[in-house]
């Protein structure tokens, strides 16, 4: 007798096989390049935006761990913006444990647990008080207003659903304003794969565990997806100098408030500077450019001296964010001294498992654990064979781009360092620092493929199929198990979700 699953089974992988076949038929998709667009195929490009989205932003509630209803301490930035209100920077928790405040070392955690002493988890703990070591401007951006407004909390996980929105929209405008400018032989197939594709490799994460971690790290990728828009667009298309600065200005809010989300993400500002010298390079030096420039860069300033004044009123130091003063698996109060912390071998054995990691294969449904990011996403080795190939490099030298490439690709083993010296040990999380640079970088490699290697719409087909099966990869990793996700807390969904996967044969 046919099961209810083998039916669902049927419909779902005949779907996902029919959407497969699309991509690589005769379509429009691999004829119309991104230049010639009309109306009609800019309407199903946004449409294909929104359906991203959607993907990405509905599921975030269906884990009771992170969508609120059992907060734990997942709840900060709630706290912090009622702290705020309230006139103090500290989260005032009434059960503070008088032998914490009596120990030698605070952040010792085996003396902690040996001692049975009471404590708020991965909270910043210093004089006394309890602080968010997490970033501000969240807070500010939309815990605060949201609060003012309606008199409510902000839910944790809707915040990063707001910044996961704009973040992916933030992607698609950066993808077609590089595609406008720089490679106008990208096809409507490829860039919808490609950007959808990228948007959900960097988000796939704070799908499956939104709150509190992931809200930082939506909230610095935003910041710098947004970014790097305003200053593509200073750089490389506005032709009214007035109108440069004022997007470099906005360019610089952005990236500068991207340190008060998640400093490891606000890295990429360096990218910043190729930018600036091109910039420069193409116009005649001025005491009217100088002042231009010092305004365009006045946000970071600004943003600078405010972090630094909160440090400052908290920690007695401009240069602390809480890190050092965490109550979490390990003391990591010296772990600012890079010197002493620094281990050569430690930081190659953490680069190689971020890259090229390979996970173990489980024997239960979905199979897979987290891997490195090649493995993940074999469409990332575009960047290694752009590197390799002389034509991809001498076109993105002959458009100016070669710095900025560069840097963009020492980015993520640059941020993998910080993340190995300032952390007890890497996560799959972390990655979301630099998944969206690799993103863009592997976009950059795959345009200049196509112009420099005059490929035409079978590289289109091909591309766009590497595009899909990434989005469904992503998908198999949210079905992973882990740290009270949707599958871990609902196994009993994760059993019917495989059901219908294997067309409910030999399931039990």
């Amino acid at each position: 007798m046919i099961n209810k699953y083998f039916i669902e089974g049927c419909i779902a992988w005949g779907i996902v096989i029919l959407l497969f076949c699309l991509i690589g038929a005769k379509s429009r998709l691999h004829l119309v390049s991104i230049e010639h667009l009309k109306n009609a195929e800019k309407v199903f490009c946004i449409s294909v935006m929104i359906g991203v989205i959607l993907i990405c932003v509905l599921p975030m509630g269906l884990s009771p761990i992170w969508n609120g209803e059992d907060p734990g301490h997942r709840n900060q930035y709630e706290l912090m913006a009622e702290s705020i209100l309230e006139g103090h920077l500290y989260i005032d928790y009434k059960d503070i444990d008088s032998r914490l405040l009596e120990m030698e070392d605070p952040y010792d955690a085996a003396a902690r647990e040996e001692a049975g002493i009471y404590y708020h988890w991965d909270h910043a703990f210093y004089n006394g008080h309890y602080y968010m070591y997490f970033g501000i401007v969240p807070v500010f951006l939309v815990f605060l207003p949201y609060r003012i407004i309606t008199g409510a909390n902000l839910t944790t996980y809707h915040a990063t659903q707001i910044f996961v929105m704009f973040y992916i929209c933030g992607v698609f405008a950066v993808l077609h304003l590089l595609s406008r400018k720089f490679f106008p032989k990208i096809t409507l197939g490829m860039y919808v794969l490609l950007a959808s594709a990228f948007s959900m490799m960097s988000v796939w994460y704070s799908v499956t565990a939104p709150a509190l971690y992931c809200t930082a790290d939506t909230a610095g990728i935003c910041m710098e997806v947004w970014s790097l828009y305003c200053f593509i667009r200073a750089v490389w298309d506005e032709k009214d100098d007035r109108k440069s600065i004022l997007y470099a200005f906005c360019g610089s809010i952005f990236g500068a408030l991207a340190f008060g989300c998640r400093p490891p993400v606000a890295l990429v500002n360096i990218v910043v500077i190729p930018m600036l010298v091109e910039y420069v390079r193409r116009r005649k030096m001025s005491a009217k450019l100088i002042f231009r420039l010092i305004f365009a860069a006045a946000p970071y300033v600004v943003v600078a001296v405010c972090l630094m004044v909160y440090n400052t009123l908290r920690f007695d130091n401009p240069f602390e964010f809480g890190q050092a003063y965490q109550l979490t698996v390990e003391n990591q109060s010296n772990y600012g001294n890079f010197a002493s912390k620094f281990n050569l071998k430690a930081v190659w054995e953490g680069v190689v498992y971020n890259f090229a990691a390979i996970g173990s294969v489980s024997g239960k449904f979905p199979y897979i654990s987290y891997n490195g990011v090649f493995i993940s996403f074999p469409i990332l080795f575009f960047i290694v064979a752009g590197f390799a190939v002389k034509k991809v490099r001498g076109y993105l030298k002959q458009k100016k781009l070669w710095a900025v490439v560069v840097a963009f690709a020492a980015l993520p083993v640059v941020i993998t360092i910080m993340d190995i010296l300032w952390t007890p040990f890497l996560m799959e999380r972390y990655r979301m620092d630099f998944y969206w640079i690799m993103g863009l970088l592997c976009f950059m490699f795959i345009g200049s493929f196509q112009v420099a290697m005059a490929w035409g719409k079978n590289f289109s087909r091909c591309v766009s199929m590497l595009g899909f099966l990434t989005i469904c990869f992503c998908f198999i990793l949210f079905l992973v198990p882990y740290d009270g996700n949707f599958t871990d807390y609902y196994p009993e969904k994760l059993l019917e979700i495989e059901k219908v996967f294997t067309l409910g044969l030999g399931v039990k």
